[in-house]
């Protein structure tokens, strides 16, 4: 491969995206962490699934092969929390039952499925998960978030009960973590008291051997005046470093992606930005949502949108909405005629609990001043890597 086509590369795509269904068990509520920017706010230790429930929702949709909502060609089995992994003996059980099903009803996900976790890492070293791990290994995505350096994961990763910091407990497990999964990436929140951590967080990432850093700023409203000027110079600073020290060719980081910032044409690049009803996940009491951020523990000010449950089924009137879901019938002028909308993301559940009504159509602009700093920032370092990568041809 070239030293461009090394340098230009972009985040992987997600295994078989756009061809399997998401299926999210919420295994638990609980977790050891209380991080400070967790959008999870109604996190308890009450709420834990019940295996009569995950069987049902198992048997709901393995039944239904062959309906439109069902009719993918490869499914992702996600679990999340809360942390997952506090309920290992339940999903081992739940895992052991799908592939069981999977062969004996000769569906077509036999041996086109994925288990998929994101976890907090701390017991990741753990005799059930590594003992997990090895049953289902070849069937295995998982992701470990760590936020960088001690002194931003601290920051807002902490314990529930001693308000600690997890960094110690999180990264001796990324050795073992990588060894498993070299491939895996890790997933970095920015807020804005971490800020000023971005570039220094990044590079040490790289250092522990993730080349893989997937980094996002939250879609919440918690953003101050002037936080979008010290984006942008935390970014500058990476970019630098990364075009400087040739990380370009072995690391990839999610903030920076050659074709983002451009106009975009709602005729032909309307698509909703999220997967929020074309994806299913079920809670401790068998409820169904279009996507985990519509359950009641999900959200701040409005009511949980369930579309159904594992005794009635799913209510197409209640997913309707989702279905119809575009880019323009949910933001207003001046997102859709914007000059940097390309790459401009946004949460359905975040665009559902700030609006001002009962609606999914209305596009939250929490991080409109984020986003046009990361496009600046970008453009930097796109012209700068070409710049240097002509000059070595």
């Amino acid at each position: 491969m070239s030293a461009k086509r090394l340098a230009i590369r972009n985040a992987d795509r997600g295994w078989q995206e756009g061809t399997a269904k998401s299926i999210t068990f919420i295994v638990t509520k609980d977790c050891q962490l209380a991080c400070k920017y967790c959008y999870l706010v109604g996190k308890n230790v009450q709420e834990r699934m019940p295996w009569e429930v995950a069987k049902a929702t198992i048997d709901y949709v393995l039944e239904r092969e062959h309906e439109p909502d069902f009719a993918y060609e490869s499914v992702v089995w996600d679990f999340i929390g809360g942390e997952p992994f506090l309920e290992i003996d339940l999903i081992d059980r739940i895992c052991d039952y799908i592939k069981t099903e999977l062969y004996r009803r000769k569906h077509h996900w036999f041996d086109s499925y994925r288990f998929s976790f994101s976890t907090n890492g701390i017991n990741y070293d753990s005799e059930k998960v590594q003992r997990f791990i090895e049953k289902n290994r070849d069937h295995l995505s998982i992701g470990i978030t760590i936020d960088g350096t001690a002194r931003k994961h601290d920051l807002n990763r902490v314990y529930k009960n001693t308000l600690q910091g997890s960094y110690a407990d999180v990264v001796r497990n990324i050795p073992l973590w990588l060894q498993q999964f070299p491939y895996a990436g890790t997933k970095v929140t920015i807020s804005s008291a971490d800020i000023p951590y971005i570039c220094e967080s990044v590079l040490h990432l790289y250092e522990l051997g993730i080349h893989q850093v997937n980094i996002n700023c939250v879609f919440e409203n918690v953003w101050h005046e002037g936080d979008d000027k010290l984006f942008e110079e935390q970014l500058l600073l990476l970019a630098d470093e990364i075009i400087d020290h040739d990380y370009y060719s072995d690391y990839n980081c999610s903030f920076f992606q050659e074709h983002l910032g451009h106009p975009l044409d709602c005729e032909r690049e309307n698509q909703n930005w999220c997967g929020a009803g074309k994806m299913l996940a079920v809670d401790a009491a068998g409820n169904f949502y279009p996507c985990t951020r519509f359950a009641q523990y999900s959200l701040r000010e409005k009511e949980a949108w369930i579309i159904g449950n594992i005794r009635e089924g799913i209510d197409r009137n209640k997913l309707r909405p989702f279905l119809t879901l575009d880019r323009c019938t949910q933001s207003n002028r001046e997102c859709i005629e914007c000059e940097v909308a390309e790459g401009c993301a946004w949460c359905q559940g975040e665009n559902y609990d700030a609006a001002q009504t009962h609606t999914v159509f209305e596009r939250s602009i929490a991080i409109c001043k984020m986003h046009k700093a990361r496009v600046r920032a970008n453009n930097y370092y796109w012209n700068k890597l070409y710049h240097k990568l002509e000059k070595s041809e």
